[in-house]
């Protein structure tokens, strides 16, 4: 195959990959051009910009002798102690000296599943793979709050 025969079928691959993108965009069903057009709602409520709005409420940490149960099937753990003075960040992850191996045996606390020792390709790891480190992205600490907004999940050992 030619130089300019490839570049041309190239040419012709962008323009059909271009149009598959672009016509599904100008068939939006109207709902979702209605919903684009509300009023954007702050998170500050009625404060203007100059004052500060009132301090949201402290919700305390639900330290119970037992764990909250899974909600769900895969549901990452919640932390049933208090974490607000761990150290997370690129260097240190302060999680890990107690729920690391061999740190857990002797801290007595859970061992982290072996699926956080793999890279994203699949490569077995040592240690903590460096995509599973901030553990707070996945796992929050277990608190009794009511739920923000009114939804109508049920726990998966709700349902029959």
């Amino acid at each position: 195959m030619t130089r300019t025969r490839s570049l041309a079928i190239g040419a012709i691959g962008s323009a059909l990959l271009l149009a598959a993108v672009a016509v599904p965009a100008l068939t939006l069903p109207a709902q979702s051009l209605e919903a684009q057009s509300l009023e954007p709602q702050s998170l500050r409520g009625d404060a203007p910009m100059e004052e500060a709005p009132p301090a949201p409420e402290v919700k305390k940490q639900n330290i119970e002798p037992e764990r909250f149960t899974r909600a769900y099937r895969q549901q990452p753990p919640l932390i049933p102690h208090k974490i607000d003075r761990y150290q997370i960040n690129v260097k240190v992850n302060q999680c890990l000296r107690c729920h690391d191996w061999p740190y857990s045996v002797e801290e007595g606390a859970p061992k982290i599943s072996e699926t956080h020792y793999f890279d994203r390709n699949g490569v077995a790891l040592d240690k903590v793979a460096r995509i599973r480190w901030f553990c707070t992205q996945c796992h929050v600490p277990q608190v009794n709050a009511r739920a923000l907004i009114d939804n109508t999940f049920k726990s998966a050992i709700d349902v029959e």
